[in-house]
């Protein structure tokens, strides 16, 4: 980075990685900095975060960590950066680019174990999320000396960075926006040690073709503002648009596979069980030991010390003990993660989008799939098969919402768009270049999820079928 001073002891440290090849640390005083706040504690708990959470138990291969991906996004944050400062030379703000490269790096501190089933868990019991761990981690702990030694305020910077939604420059729009590093390293990373074969990107060809241009901010005509925004040069349309597809095969493929959502559904139902009892007083029918981290945590869930204590492999090392717990809810849910006897997972949209195949009109088909959906959400949960008290529940939901692009979102949202060069040199959002893009939809499924082996639940699912498909 120009003007950074240099540490003539320091030596340059080097990590050999399966997407980047090799990832480095420049004697510099930023990379300096960021190469200890990997040593630090909260960090160095990222290791035993998996990425991908329950997706190995279908691709055996996902194994990788939080720690590797955020060594991966804090790289790929670097060539953003990079791009910036060769194309606006002496515009460039090399401090707000290490902040961002900064946010990069430490975006993930709060994962919880199993990061998204655990995020569940938390909604349910109303505790943090996973946002506000991270910013407390980088603003309260030994983090935020590390990240001030370079600048003061520097980690309420940085913190800023990751928690908001909207990025509000070209710095931040590195961190979180529709086209940043984080996504560049995970459907890169996320796709390699899955195995898949789709959903590859052209990442090298995108990087050489990015240019900076200002987008007018405002609605319908009305210019309010111009802001900086990296954009795809006209070269590089198609690899924009396989980008976009390649995000949206990795949902219904990896990210929202009907086994790994079915194994994040029990790990949710269990630990909200387990959380609940030790909130109620009722700790000792859990079978864990009064000093467990789950414990001591969920009796003291804004200790960010107690936090750090907890990992994927503390909730795999409770499954023993929660599998003979006196609570016969606790118990089977344990059990039934240990030895993979995941419940047999309903496709309740497959069959609704059957049963309305023959409306000619999309939208309206979609619209009809949605009321019946609700519909049999409300039936279900008037039934009580979802309720779980000392036994575990009969039928778990879920509803999954994703997008795989988004074209609006308000007047602050342009930077969380991407935008391209048309062959006449005018900037577009990019669904108005691409049809394909723009005929993409919301990847939305409802699937219910029940024992195998309970005839109960299956003829009482299949009556309140019949009411909608026939």
């Amino acid at each position: 980075m120009a003007n950074e001073k240099r540490d003539p002891q320091g030596k340059p440290q080097r990590i050999r990685d399966p997407v980047h090849d090799l990832i480095e640390f420049s004697t510099r005083d930023f990379d300096q900095m960021c190469w200890r706040i990997i040593q630090l504690r909260p960090f160095q708990r990222l290791r035993r975060i998996k990425q991908l959470g329950f997706s190995e138990l279908v691709y055996p291969g996902a194994t990788h960590s939080r720690f590797a991906h955020s060594l991966g996004v804090f790289h790929t944050a670097r060539q953003l950066a990079s791009v910036i400062e060769k194309i606006r030379g002496d515009g460039y703000d090399g401090l707000r680019a290490r902040e961002a490269i900064a946010a990069a790096l430490v975006h993930d501190l709060g994962h919880g174990p199993f990061s998204h089933a655990f995020e569940e868990v938390f909604e349910v019991l109303g505790l943090e999320a996973h946002e506000s761990i991270s910013d407390r981690l980088i603003q309260e702990t030994e983090i935020r000396d590390e990240l001030n030694g370079l600048s003061p305020d520097f980690a309420a910077k940085v913190a800023k960075i990751v928690s908001d939604k909207v990025p509000e420059d070209i710095y931040a729009g590195i961190v979180s926006s529709q086209f940043d590093a984080d996504r560049l390293d995970y459907m890169r990373r996320d796709r390699l040690m899955a195995g898949v074969q789709s959903s590859a990107i052209d990442f090298a060809w995108i990087l050489a073709n990015l240019e900076v241009r200002r987008v007018n901010i405002g609605q319908d005509e009305a210019k309010l503002k111009e802001l900086e925004t990296l954009v795809v040069g006209q070269k590089a349309t198609l690899a924009a648009e396989a980008y976009v597809l390649g995000l949206f095969h990795l949902y219904p493929t990896v990210y929202f596979h009907k086994t790994t959502r079915g194994a994040e559904k029990l790990l949710t139902a269990l630990l909200s069980r387990t959380f609940q009892l030790i909130i109620d007083g009722s700790g000792a029918k859990t079978n864990l030991y009064e000093r467990h981290p789950l414990v001591r945590y969920i009796r003291t869930p804004h200790d960010l010390d107690l936090f750090c204590d907890l990992d994927d492999t503390v909730v795999w090392g409770a499954l023993p003990l929660l599998a003979e717990a006196e609570d016969k809810c606790v118990a089977e849910l344990a059990r039934r993660l240990m030895e993979r006897r995941l419940f047999k997972a309903v496709d309740i949209s497959g069959i609704l989008q059957k049963r309305f195949a023959d409306i000619e009109d999309e939208e309206e088909r979609d619209q009809k799939r949605r009321e019946a959906e609700a519909q049999i959400r409300t039936r279900v949960r008037e039934s009580g098969l979802l309720e779980s008290s000392d036994s575990s529940p009969r039928v778990l939901d879920d509803v999954v919402q994703r997008d795989p692009y988004r074209t609006s979102g308000g007047d602050d949202a342009a930077l969380d768009m991407i935008y391209a060069v048309d062959r006449a040199g005018s900037l577009q959002e990019l669904s108005q270049l691409s049809k394909v893009v723009a005929a993409l939809k919301k990847f939305e499924t409802y699937r219910i999820y029940f024992r195998r082996e309970d005839e109960g639940v299956r003829a009482a699912l299949e009556e309140i079928l019949e009411e909608q498909v026939t």
